[in-house]
């Protein structure tokens, strides 16, 4: 089972990384695939990258889930 865990980009550097926060635990991920990222949006990660934007009540739905599931 694969799984995706959903952040909020903090920074994004000139070298194609970025900076997310994913429920208060900062991790540098590879942004190569999504163009235009900006601070502030939020995005799955799965394997170390950004792999998708997604929106803030997605990220929400996420985090309620992972609570409720005990994850």
């Amino acid at each position: 089972m694969c799984v995706g865990l959903a952040a909020r980009v903090v920074r994004i550097r000139e070298d194609g990384t970025a900076l997310v926060d994913a429920s208060g635990a900062r991790r540098e991920v590879s942004a190569a695939l999504l163009e235009d990222l900006e601070p502030g949006e939020y995005v799955m990660v799965h394997a170390g990258a950004a792999i998708a934007r997604i929106t803030e009540d997605d990220e929400e739905e996420s985090e309620r889930l992972l609570q409720t599931e005990g994850l």
